[in-house]
C-alpha cells in the first residue's frame, strides 16, 4: 500500500486584503491562494491542505500552520524556496517540516494567542490602516485594562460567540488576557500612542475576540461596566453585543501539544 507524507507548514500573512481564511465562492482568501500557489509550485500533483483554524476577512496572522497532506515525498527546501518565490507579497512561508501522517493539527493545539492593535482619539494616517484598528471615540484606558482581567479564567462566554449554535459550548478558558501599550509593531506612520489587548486560550469561537475588544471599547466609553461585564461572564445576563473592527486582529502564537 502506498504511503502518504504529510508536512506541517508555517506561514504568515497579512489579512487586510482578503476575505479570510477559508476559500468561499466569489471571494479572495487565504486559502484560496496558498492552494493555487502550492499546485504550482507540485505541477498540478494532487495535495490537500488542513490549517489550525481560520480567521475572519481582514484578520492578519504572524504564525498560522497547514498541514499539507501528499502522495509522494517532497524536497522541503525547494518546495519552501518555490512557495515563496510564487506566493503574493503578503503572504510567507516560514518554515517546512515532515510529520506523522498520524498528527491530528486541530486536536494537537494547545492555546493560541491573539493581539488586538488599536488607537483612539483622532484620525490616523491612512497607511496604519491595515495594521490597528482607529477608535474616533475617547476611550478611558485605565478602565479598559482593568476590566480585560475579568476574561481570565473559566467563564461562560456566550454574549461573546456570534450566533452560536445549540450544539456550542460557551464554557471557554482565557489563560492570560492585557492591554498594554504598543512597542512591538510599529512604523512612522503610526500615531504616537497605540495599544494592543493579548489574549492567550486553548480555543476561541466565532468572531470571540472581537467582541470581547467590542465590550472593552464600550467600557473604555463608559457606555458599560466592568461590573456589568462581571456579570455577563458569570452567565447572569447576555450583553448586547458590539463587534469591533477587523483590521487590527492578528494571530501571533500557535503552541502544540
Amino acid at each position: 500500500m502506498k504511503k502518504d507524507y504529510s508536512y506541517l507548514l508555517e506561514i504568515q500573512y497579512l489579512g487586510f486584503r482578503y476575505h479570510g481564511w477559508a476559500i468561499q465562492p466569489n471571494a479572495k482568501t487565504v486559502q484560496g491562494m496558498v492552494n493555487k500557489t502550492i499546485n504550482y509550485v507540485l505541477g498540478g500533483k494532487k495535495f490537500k491542505i488542513l490549517a489550525t483554524g481560520r480567521t475572519d476577512a481582514m484578520v492578519s496572522a504572524e504564525q498560522l500552520f497547514v498541514e499539507v497532506f501528499v502522495k509522494e515525498p517532497m524536497d522541503t527546501g525547494e518546495f519552501l524556496t518555490l512557495l515563496n518565490q510564487n506566493l503574493p507579497q503578503d503572504i510567507k512561508a516560514i518554515s517546512i517540516s515532515e510529520v506523522e501522517t498520524a498528527f491530528n493539527i486541530i486536536q494537537s493545539v494547545k492555546s493560541k494567542e491573539y493581539h488586538y492593535y488599536f488607537c483612539f482619539g483622532s484620525k490616523f494616517h491612512p497607511m496604519a490602516a491595515p495594521f490597528m484598528t482607529n477608535i474616533l471615540d475617547k476611550l478611558d484606558v485605565n478602565l479598559m485594562i482593568s476590566a480585560a482581567k475579568q476574561f481570565e479564567g473559566e467563564h461562560n462566554f456566550l454574549s461573546f460567540c456570534y450566533q452560536p449554535g445549540p450544539e456550542v459550548d460557551t464554557i471557554r478558558t482565557i489563560e492570560s488576557c492585557e492591554i498594554v501599550r504598543n512597542t512591538e509593531l510599529t512604523a512612522s506612520f503610526f500615531p504616537e500612542n497605540s495599544y494592543v489587548l493579548k489574549v492567550k486560550g486553548s480555543g476561541f469561537m466565532r468572531q470571540q475576540i472581537r467582541l470581547m475588544m467590542g465590550a472593552l471599547i464600550r467600557i473604555g466609553t463608559t457606555e458599560i461596566t466592568e461590573l456589568q461585564l462581571k456579570t455577563t461572564l458569570e452567565g447572569k445576563e447576555f450583553l448586547e453585543q458590539y463587534i469591533a473592527p477587523a483590521s487590527g486582529l492578528v494571530l501571533v502564537d500557535t503552541l502544540f501539544n
